[in-house]
Order: C-alpha cells, then structure tokens, then sequence
C-alpha cells in the first residue's frame, strides 16, 4: 500500500507539477487505503490536500485504517464528502477499485459524477470507480480519469469495451512483488502490441522470390462493393504476400487490376471458376465485399468446403451465421454487430463481455477469433490465454478498416505464420499503422492511410 501511495503520487507531481491543491477521494477499502498514503505523502510535500471520504469511516480495516490514522496524526483533516472544493487542481479517485460486480447507484454513483463534472485532471488510482476490471464495461456509472496508476498486475478489462475513454494513460508499477510469484500464476489474459509482435518476423533471405512468400485468394466484390476486396487485396500485399489473386464480380475485375495493377484480377461467375484459384493459393480470404446473395453464398459455400486455410470476415461471417459449423483451419474476424449475429446475441451483450464471446465464439466456430474494436480480442484455444491489443484509435473507425486488417492476416498466414501468430501479428501491426496515421489527425482518416505505414512497420 505504501508503495502504491507513492507511485501514485510521484505519478501525479510528474503529470501535474504545478498543482498546489489536490482532492483525496477514499473508499473504505484497500483502494482508499492507498488514497491515505497519497494524501499524507502530499501534505508532506506541502501540496494543500483536501482528503475526502466515501462511506463509513469506522468500516475502515487493516492496512486502511493505519494510514487514515496517519493522515490523522498529521492533522490532516478528512470530511465526507459531500462538495469539491471549486479550486481543486487534481482529484485522485481511490473510491472503489477492482472487484466490482454491481452497478454503481445512490450517493456512490452520484460522488463519481461530480468528479465528471469538475474542471480539475483526475488520477485513478488501480482502475477508475466504477469501471469493471474483467470486462472494461461501465457499471452503471465510472470515473473518466486522464491517469490510471494500476499495481501487480495489469487488468484485463482496462484494455478493451469502454476503458479506453475512462483510463487514460495507463501507468504500472509491479510493487517490487518478486519474479518468482509471477511465474507461478496463470495468465487469464496476454497484452500484445506491436513492440512485442515485431520480433516474430523472420529475416527474410536475400534469395527470396515471389513464390517463397506465398499466394493469397480475396474473394469479394459483389456489385457496388468492389472497394472492399481492393482494400483487402493490397493489404495482403503490404503485408509481404508475393502473389495477390482477387476473384470478384466480373464487371469489376478490370477496374480493380487498373487501380492495383499488382493485383491479379479474375472475374468469377460460378463456384467451377473459381476452383482452379483455390487449388494454386496458399490462403484464402472470403467476405469484402462478398454480398449474402446466390453469387456470394455459392463462393462461401465452395471455398469453407475446401482444405485451405481460411480468413473469414464480413458478409462471410453473416453467411456463417446462417448455418453454423466448425472450421478449425480459420480465422474469424467479426465486429460486435456480426459477432452477435454469429452468437444470436445483441451488440450489448457482446461488448459487456468482449472475453467471454470471443471464447464463445471460438468454441462455437473453432479456429482462431478476431473480435475487433476497441481493444481488439484475440481468442484461439481453452488451452491458451486470450490476447487484447493495446494499440488503435478511434480514427480507424472509418469503411474499409477490417478489410486490410483482413488482407493482412491473410498475407501473414502466406508467408508461413501459424493462424494465431498470424492474427496477433496483423491486428498489432494494423492498430501501430492506425496509431502512426492519426499523427496527422484521427478525423478524417481512411483505410487507405494505413498502407504506407504496414509497409514501413513490417520492415
């Protein structure tokens, strides 16, 4: 406790070295607990501490309770709270912290809107008042910090769902716990980023040709949709893939092979013109694009009945949804609208708990899952933690997105990478892309923008 305090509060002096009068903010936990040590190791530091309680104070335990005896033989005086005060600079929320199961309501829900409402920063401190720390979904009511100091372990729920727009910058500090617990413990969720993910490209040898690299198949495009599998198709070939087919709607075969003239463009009638391209891919990727049509059912339905490995996304994924069925040699990457097609659930439901229907998913489908959004949901196996990205921005919000991150898992699975190193690979090199194109500006970004980014990333 003592080192979460001083964290916390060397946190706040380096985020804020100006503030001269801050707001402690106490539950009657561990959390509050914490919140004592900020406000005692602040009033020494001569910053004017206004430490404020949240419930009873006489339930106050152990730890807790010594450093709100602290605070109180240093005359520090603590109130409840009913006002903060105008002038304060920055509040530190150490009302609830992790554990939390039911909506926040009453006098409870009301202390963490004021601090919403008030013009000064906010530090939360392990996770923001009423912020699930399993899911990241909001109970009823949380705190919208600009700092998050969170301690032993990272939580899982402050990666995905709404977190994002509730934790701010999420800062970590292990409390000195010793390596040795931590590897006795089992995960129930990996963070990737691209830091981590780059180290699994290989160099590639200098006698490399387009053959060794692979060859992956978009089929997509129905009328009017030609963008999609466009997308799609150059961003496998960003991604490294050294032959790119694209099997589309006729009347668009040779205005995609104009626009990329890489792209090998054929136009595709029936399931019998498309045999011969599936027999030379490496990979295919099905659903930019696709349409849920005659013309797009029978591709779909030819192309899962055959023994490539298979990237499925989009109108792919609602023709999935149609007749369920496991595909262990795939990756499915739905948003939460198709992914709750796919589960016969609401988008709600699936964004209350992005964990549990993405390992539902899997279990449902097989394979390897791809739940996109903020804080992208990697789930492959009941024998291997899921994954969440860290990475991305609301700019990526935009049309076409999902297709090149489409694109470029399947380019990765063409050169060689297993399913799930595959996925994790191009969801992080596309969320980094996504990151590097909102220097510029997140509104008003397109899919296009990440391109040249990949490109550079994959190096």
């Amino acid at each position: 406790m003592e080192r979460a305090g001083a964290f916390s509060y060397a946190m706040l002096v380096r985020y804020w070295p100006q503030a001269k009068s801050i707001a402690v903010i106490c539950g009657t936990g561990n959390n509050g607990g914490d919140g004592y040590v900020i406000a005692r190791i602040a009033h020494l530091a001569g910053l004017s501490v206004t430490l404020l309680q949240m419930g009873d104070h006489d339930k106050l335990q152990g730890d807790a309770a010594l450093n709100a005896g602290r605070c109180e033989a240093l005359s520090i005086p603590c109130e409840p709270l009913r006002k903060i005060p105008h002038d304060t600079e920055v509040i530190v929320d150490a009302i609830l912290g992790t554990g939390l199961e039911r909506n926040v309501s009453g006098h409870w829900a009301e202390a963490l809107q004021a601090i919403n409402r008030h013009r000064a920063a906010v530090l939360a401190v392990d996770i923001p008042s009423g912020l699930n720390s399993d899911t990241g979904t909001v109970m009823g009511t949380a705190v919208r910090a600009d700092v998050t100091t969170t301690f032993i372990a990272l939580k899982q729920g402050m990666f995905t769902a709404a977190a994002a727009d509730y934790c701010g910058e999420i800062l970590f500090h292990a409390l000195d716990i010793p390596a040795r617990l931590y590897a006795s413990e089992i995960l129930n969720a990996r963070r990737v980023d691209w830091n981590r993910q780059q180290q699994l490209l290989p160099q590639r040898p200098r006698s490399s040709h387009k053959g060794d690299c692979g060859h992956v198949l978009l089929v997509g495009g129905s009328p009017g949709f030609s963008g999609a599998v466009r997308l799609a198709g150059e961003g496998a070939l960003r991604s490294g893939a050294g032959l790119v087919s694209i099997a589309t709607d006729v009347r668009h075969a040779g205005m995609i092979a104009a626009s990329r003239p890489e792209l090998m463009c054929h136009g595709i009638d029936n399931p019998a013109e498309l045999e011969p391209l599936l027999q030379r891919c490496s990979v295919v990727a099905i659903g930019p694009g696709l349409g849920q049509g005659a013309w797009g059912k029978s591709l779909f339905e030819s192309v899962i009945q055959s023994n490539k490995p298979v990237v499925v996304d989009a109108d792919a994924l609602n023709l999935l949804a149609e007749h369920p069925q496991q595909h262990l040699n795939c990756v499915l990457t739905p948003h939460p609208g198709e992914a709750a097609r796919l589960l016969d659930q609401t988008v709600a439901e699936i964004q209350n708990d992005r964990f549990t229907a993405a390992k539902r998913l899997q279990q449902r489908y097989g394979g390897v899952i791809v739940l996109k959004g903020a804080g992208t949901v990697i789930h492959s196996s009941e024998h291997r933690p899921p994954t969440v990205c860290s990475q991305g921005n609301p700019g990526m919000a935009t049309g076409g997105s999902g297709d090149v991150l489409t694109g470029v898992i399947a380019g990765l699975i063409a050169q060689g990478f297993e399913l799930q190193d595959a996925a994790e690979t191009g969801v992080c090199v596309h969320a980094a892309a996504g990151d590097l194109a909102a220097q510029d500006g997140e509104r008003g970004m397109i899919a296009s923008d990440l391109f040249s980014h990949i490109r550079k990333l994959l190096q």
